[in-house]
């Protein structure tokens, strides 16, 4: 899956690049960043907490972890969308 989601971002950010006016440019990256920041956010506390070495394991810190992979993505994922918007700011 990581791998797809890599190789579908390069595709996206090809395609953006060959838009030929500099405001579609700036749109188009503005949508994919905030989108890419969301899934930057799931992917690295995933990696971290399947990654740790489990002799170094607290229960506070795999806590920690827990609620940052699972709670605060689909949490800052609105927030992060509703930035976009004109009205909001």
């Amino acid at each position: 899956c990581f791998v797809f989601i890599v190789l579908s971002y390069v595709q996206i950010f090809r395609a953006v690049l060959r838009i030929p006016s500099e405001p579609g440019r700036h749109k188009a990256f503005s949508t994919c960043l905030s989108h890419l920041a969301v899934v930057s956010l799931f992917l690295s506390t995933g990696i971290f907490a399947h990654l740790k070495p489990p002799t170094t394991s607290s229960p506070s810190l795999d806590l920690c972890v827990a609620v940052l992979y699972s709670v605060l993505p689909p949490a800052v994922n609105p927030l992060i969308y509703s930035m976009r918007n004109q009205e909001l700011k």
